[in-house]
């Protein structure tokens, strides 16, 4: 185990990192992992602990609340009005359909007979 110390070119920083190597006898070759042990401090010339993400202590989350079924203010009868209504609509539109299905097979028999 060594202990290195890495800049970064990007923000200016000093990284501390904790090296281990081993043999790795499959591959035949060396082998080494870093794992961060923290910042290193210029001025006081002290690793400052850290894990890397830049996470800030944060206050647990509070669980979460059911939400409350919200009641409709529909009424009965309101809702009997609407169905009446929609099934009218229906009834006009299936007119609609059938009278332009009507005008499609008119067309379709007038071009077959050119």
């Amino acid at each position: 185990m060594a202990i290195i110390k890495q800049k970064d070119k990007r923000s200016g920083l000093t990284y501390v990192y904790d090296s281990f190597s081993w043999f790795d006898k499959e591959k035949k070759m060396s082998r080494s992992k870093r794992r961060l042990i923290g910042r290193w401090d210029e001025k006081t010339e002290t690793v400052i602990p850290t894990d890397g993400r830049r996470r800030k202590d944060r206050p647990p989350k509070a669980p979460a609340v059911p939400k409350e079924k919200k009641v409709c203010p529909i009424t009965e009868d309101e809702y009997e009005l609407l169905y009446k209504q929609a099934v009218k609509e229906n009834l006009r539109l299936k007119e609609l359909l059938a009278q332009a299905q009507k005008k499609v097979a008119e067309l379709e028999a007038a071009v077959k007979s050119l």
